[in-house]
């Protein structure tokens, strides 16, 4: 279906979806992430996609969530709105998200980057949580995944002064996985999700799984997960073939059943 704020483009058993909303730093309002939301649970259903990129342009991945919606919002509209349910909805995509970050990732934008599960940036990417700065605060798990992410004290600091960082602390202190040059990060993420999506699709969804259920469980219900998911795999033919190919020394062809 025709989307007015992103753009959708499928390659080599992946897809890129880019924000598209340039005239104002890819700022995320409430059509494009319901935009979001609808694309990424369709490409979740479809057999051809086995991994997804999210990325915006050079100057900014997304500047944060679009203030204008907000200014003169009361706490009974924003409720009513419930405009976070569709983050809840990208939270549950089974597939792998690769976020590819260039220029700024603020407020909303680092919220969504955080949400999926592995950052590209490039050495231009700033991060950060600037919503104390207009008399609020994040909304959109800011406080939750950037505290897993870089600990209480660095968040603390990142949320409380509003203050932006760049791609090289981002890395240093473990919010992302890697920094390119600008004009290699979105092809890095290519890189990245082209291997993932060579991998077999069921392991790869039930271990996205398992590496989640880490942060809102004790170690004691992770790794009685974990270990319910590796039995499970047992009973698919991507984990006959797997072993199958290995023995005979050959690559496996995963087919997700």
């Amino acid at each position: 279906m025709p989307y007015q704020h992103i753009l959708i483009i499928k390659e080599n058993k992946y897809a890129v979806v880019q924000f598209n909303r340039p005239e104002v730093l890819n700022a995320l309002n409430i059509k494009l992430m319901e935009e979001l939301a609808d694309a990424l649970e369709a490409l979740d259903k479809d057999d051809e996609v086995r991994c997804v990129i999210l990325t915006g342009n050079e100057k900014a991945f997304a500047a944060g969530a679009d203030i204008k919606e907000m200014a003169d919002a009361s706490a009974v509209t924003m409720y009513l709105e419930d405009r976070f349910a569709r983050w809840d909805r990208i939270r549950k995509i089974k597939k792998p998200i690769i976020a590819a970050v260039s220029g700024f990732a603020l407020g909303g934008g680092c919220e969504l980057s955080m949400t999926c599960d592995i950052i590209i940036a490039s050495e231009t990417a700033k991060f950060g949580q600037p919503e104390i700065n207009i008399g609020v605060m994040p909304g959109a798990g800011g406080t939750q995944r950037l505290t897993r992410a870089v600990g209480k004290a660095k968040a603390m600091e990142i949320v409380l002064t509003g203050n932006m960082i760049t791609a090289q602390e981002a890395l240093q202190w473990g919010l992302i996985n890697k920094i390119v040059p600008v004009e290699y990060y979105l092809q890095e993420a290519k890189n990245v999700a082209k291997e993932i999506a060579g991998k077999p699709p069921l392991a790869v969804r039930l271990a996205k799984e398992a590496v989640l259920k880490a942060f809102d469980t004790t170690i004691e219900g992770g790794l009685e997960y974990e270990r319910r998911n590796f039995y499970l795999l047992f009973a698919s033919d991507d984990q006959k073939e797997g072993m199958k190919a290995f023995v005979e020394k050959r690559k496996p062809e995963g087919k997700g059943r």
